[in-house]
């Protein structure tokens, strides 16, 4: 469950991508950011999930998704 409430949009996609098993780079060259970008999106997002790494992303936004 979100700590702070839903991540904005640019973060979500981030989340989402990252998830999906991405790099820092290649979600960076897909959005046309810098990976310093991405990382630190993925830091601050992932207090507001409630998850500590990249293996629980999946399952925390599928939780976002439910009516």
């Amino acid at each position: 469950m979100p700590a702070c409430g839903s991540p904005t949009p640019q973060r979500r996609e981030i989340a989402s991508l990252a998830a999906a098993g991405l790099t820092n780079r290649q979600i960076a060259d897909r959005l046309f950011v810098s990976p310093r970008t991405v990382s630190t999106h993925l830091h601050l997002v992932f207090p507001r999930l409630g998850v500590t790494s990249r293996a629980f992303l999946r399952d925390a936004l599928d939780v976002l998704d439910r009516p």
